[in-house]
C-alpha cells in the first residue's frame, strides 16, 4: 500500500479540519493507500512533517486554508522536494484550491486528487518567499487582517466589502514605484496585487491569470480618485473591473519579473501570511510545483 503524507491545520476555517480526519483516511483506504497524518501546532513545529518526506510518500496532502499551504509550500521549497502536492480546501478563504476547482465536500475533494494526473503549476517569490496565490498589499490587505473571522465564515466576501467600506475614508494613499520589463513608472495607489492564482478573499480579481503560463497577473488601483474606490469595490465583486481597468483608474497588466518600492513602510500579505516591508523583487518560477487536482 502507498502512503500519503496529511500535513492539516485544526485551527483552520471553522476549527473543522480535524473532524475530516476519518472521512480523508476512509477514501483514501478504498484505493489501497495509507494516510500518515501530522497535526501543525505549537507542540508540532511544521519542519517535522517534513522529515521523513521523500520517494517513500506518493504525494503531500495538505488540509487548512492559505496561510497553512504558504508554510508547506515554503518548507517544501527550502528542502527542495518534488514530490506532488495536494490540496484540501478547509480554512476560511481556500482562494487557491478553489481556483483549482476542488469541492468543498471532503469525500468528493479526496475522489478528484485520486483521479487527476500530476500537473505543473507556476509559483510566485517575493525576495526569499515563494507564494501560490497572492502577495498584496493597500487597503485590501488592511482589510483582510481585521476582519474578524466569523464574520468571513459567515458572510464571506460580503465582509471584505463592508469592512473596506468602513476603511477607505481613514486610508492613505501608497507612493509606489514599479518597475518591470516592460515598464517603469511612479504612482498612487489604494491596492496592490500580484497574482499567481486568480482570487482573495473569495473575490475573483485576476479572472485572466493562468496558473501556468509563465507570467504573474499585476493589478494596481490608483489613489487619484476615492470617490470610485465604492463602486470599484462593487465591479470587484461583479468581477467587471479589468474590461474596464482604464475607467476604473486600475493598471493592470503581465510580468515575469518586477520590483516595487516605496519611501513608506507598507504592510503586506503573502498568501494569508504577513509579508516583508517594501521594497521587494517578485519573479515568476514557472512549472515549479507538481500538484494534483
Amino acid at each position: 500500500m502507498k502512503r500519503i503524507k496529511f500535513i492539516y491545520n485544526p485551527i483552520s476555517g471553522s476549527g473543522n479540519t480535524a473532524k475530516i480526519l476519518d472521512t480523508v483516511i476512509a477514501t483514501y483506504q478504498k484505493y489501497n493507500k495509507i494516510i500518515v497524518p501530522f497535526r501543525i501546532g505549537e507542540t508540532f513545529p511544521l519542519e517535522k512533517a517534513l522529515e521523513d518526506i521523500h520517494d517513500n510518500y506518493e504525494h503531500l496532502l495538505i488540509a487548512g486554508g492559505d496561510g497553512t499551504v504558504n508554510r508547506v509550500l515554503n518548507l517544501y521549497m527550502q528542502k527542495n522536494l518534488n514530490i506532488p502536492i495536494a490540496i484540501l480546501p478547509t480554512g476560511t478563504a481556500n482562494d487557491f484550491a478553489k481556483h483549482l476547482d476542488m469541492p468543498l465536500d471532503i469525500a468528493e475533494a479526496c475522489e478528484k486528487i485520486l483521479h487527476s494526473d500530476v500537473k505543473r503549476v507556476d509559483l510566485g517569490k517575493v525576495n526569499d518567499h515563494y507564494f501560490i496565490n497572492v502577495f498584496s498589499f493597500g487597503l485590501f490587505t488592511d482589510v483582510s487582517q481585521k476582519t474578524p473571522t466569523h464574520l468571513k465564515n459567515t458572510f464571506g466576501k460580503l465582509a471584505y466589502y463592508f469592512n473596506g467600506m468602513k476603511e477607505i475614508p481613514r486610508f492613505s494613499k501608497i507612493d509606489l514605484k514599479v518597475e518591470s520589463e516592460d515598464l517603469t513608472i511612479q504612482t498612487k495607489c489604494f491596492l496592490a496585487f500580484v497574482f499567481n492564482g486568480q482570487t482573495a478573499g473569495n473575490i475573483n480579481i485576476a479572472y485572466n491569470s493562468k496558473i501556468n503560463d509563465g507570467l504573474l497577473d499585476v493589478i494596481l488601483v490608483k489613489g487619484e480618485n476615492l470617490l470610485k474606490l465604492g463602486n470599484l469595490a462593487y465591479n470587484f465583486l461583479r468581477g467587471e473591473h479589468l474590461e474596464k481597468a482604464e475607467q476604473e483608474n486600475i493598471l493592470y497588466f503581465k510580468s515575469k519579473s518586477l520590483s516595487l518600492s516605496s519611501s513608506q513602510e507598507i504592510t503586506t500579505d503573502i498568501d494569508g501570511e504577513t509579508g516583508p516591508s517594501l521594497p521587494v523583487q517578485i519573479k515568476c518560477i514557472p512549472k515549479a510545483l507538481p500538484i494534483l487536482y
